[in-house]
């Protein structure tokens, strides 16, 4: 389905910035920093913890969006006989933030980076995610890195995490990777990350294991103004996530093995589910032979056809549910009776995003003193009990405030043009009440609601819609059949 974008006017930029501060404080958000983590801050970087291993020999490198500079991860990544070994370096966030102080207290109440179209309101002050402990190129700075052997397969042999100090050499950008891959003019490095990509992509679906390829609808800041669009995902973008899900599964492993730690979890979903997904395939005509299972059908579909988007788009909804599980042997608390990520077919935790996520400090702790024969910290271990909920309620509140300031800009989109008809696709129709449900626009970018009166919604079909309301003060869209 082609999506065409439509920027909001430079000249509402004012008025949208003032919403989103609004919008902020009505979130109860924290956008500036007290006097005493500043100073903190400054103390910190002038005079970070940097481990006695040197490892700046490795040529490190970063992926991550343009203009990015709190960098978590740098990896570098090699032939071993004929087999691969990647080296995964790790922010470490515990050189510069002590336990209990002002720095820790504040990311408690944060919990993890927040991203509005005009800010982003940080997990640590940026004298540390976007300096000091940021993986920028020719920096030396202190890292928990990770040495993941693979077999020639790409299926794990080895995993170790020790602290190190680090160089890396380049910040890349997805674009630019994928381009030269296109291109075969990319390096040794980049070549092997699609190798080893396409690999674990392999394992992933031997496994059992599912990516949904859905494009992210976003609100960004364009030429003087808002505008939303898709971003879909490139096959670059997918090489660089099975890096780190490698990283993130073996930390799950290390800590179940040793009884103690926090994973991301995810129940399977119930077979009333996939009946029900049955149903909308065939509502959306999509082909699901009875010998052809989820995680197969999924990789068959094209998130370009209007159909296959609106069925990826209600498959999402089995990825509900994910949750945190702490647990410590030692203490009476056990490992959760099903361990497993279900949407990754294996145990699997949060650990390669400690700038932007509170939880990943945790479970990096544990592994490096698991990998190194060392007790878990005091600190870790009393905190670990109360991360799940802190996270979960991070999550909501992220969540929510990424909804919000796409609701606002959709809004502002298309203010002033009630009544207007538009082309649209259904991606959702309310089972209790058939006439209502979700359209995506074929232009602009936008999802909304949609009721109807006596008809029955045509799931995935294309249909065109009237605009009923674009109301910013209350970030409402309502569309009608036409």
């Amino acid at each position: 389905m082609p999506r065409p974008q439509l920027t909001v006017r430079a000249a509402a930029s004012a008025r949208i910035n003032t919403e989103l501060a609004e919008l902020r404080a009505g979130l109860h958000l924290p956008t500036v920093w007290s006097a005493e983590v500043i100073a903190e801050a400054e103390r910190a970087a002038a005079l970070p913890r940097l481990p006695e291993f040197d490892a700046t020999d490795l040529d490190l490198f970063t992926l991550d969006p343009p203009g990015s500079r709190d960098l978590d991860q740098a990896m570098h990544l090699a032939r071993r006989g004929s087999g691969y070994r990647v080296h995964y370096a790790i922010a470490d966030v515990a050189a510069f933030v002590c336990p209990g102080g002002a720095i820790d207290t504040e990311a408690h109440q944060r919990i993890q980076t927040l991203y509005f179209p005009d800010l982003r309101v940080p997990l640590h002050p940026l004298r540390l995610s976007e300096g000091a402990a940021s993986l920028l190129p020719g920096e030396l700075r202190p890292a928990l890195l990770w040495q993941l052997d693979l077999d020639s397969d790409g299926a794990a042999l080895l995993a170790d995490v020790r602290r190190a100090r680090v160089r890396s050499r380049r910040r890349l950008d997805y674009e630019t990777v994928q381009r030269e891959l296109d291109a075969g003019t990319a390096d040794e490095q980049l070549r092997l990350l699609a190798e080893i990509g396409r690999l674990r992509e392999a394992q992933e679906e031997a496994r059992g294991g599912v990516s949904l390829p859905i494009p992210e609808q976003q609100a960004v800041a364009a030429d003087g103004g808002y505008r939303i669009d898709y971003r879909a995902p490139r096959p670059a973008d997918g090489w660089n996530a099975q890096i780190s899900l490698l990283t993130g599964m073996a930390a799950a492993e290390l800590m179940l093995d040793a009884g103690v730690g926090l994973l991301r979890t995810l129940p399977g979903a119930p077979e009333s589910a996939y009946a029900r997904l049955c149903r909308i395939a065939h509502a959306l005509n999509v082909k699901w032979p009875v010998d052809t299972g989820y995680p197969e059908l999924i990789r068959s579909l094209d998130p370009r056809r209007a159909n296959d988007a609106a069925f990826l788009n209600e498959c999402a909804g089995l990825l509900r549910g994910a949750g945190y599980h702490a647990f410590d042997t030692a203490r009476g608390v056990p490992p959760p009776a099903d361990p497993v990520h279900a949407a990754l077919a294996a145990p699997y935790a949060h650990c390669t995003a400690p700038l932007h996520r509170l939880a990943d400090r945790y479970v990096l702790e544990v592994c490096v003193a698991i990998a190194g024969g060392a007790d878990v910290p005091g600190w870790v271990q009393e905190a670990l009990p109360r991360v799940p909920a802190l996270m979960e309620s991070g999550d909501r509140r992220a969540h929510e405030a990424e909804r919000a300031c796409v609701d606002l800009i959709e809004a502002e989109l298309l203010r002033g043009r009630e009544g207007e008809d538009f082309d649209a696709v259904v991606i959702e129709v309310d089972e209790r009440k058939p006439v209502n449900g979700t359209v995506q626009l074929c232009g602009p970018a936008v999802v909304a609601r949609c009721d109807g009166t006596s008809r029955q919604l045509p799931l995935g079909e294309r249909i065109r819609v009237r605009l009923t309301k674009a109301d910013p003060a209350t970030r409402t869209v309502r569309f009608a059949p036409a």
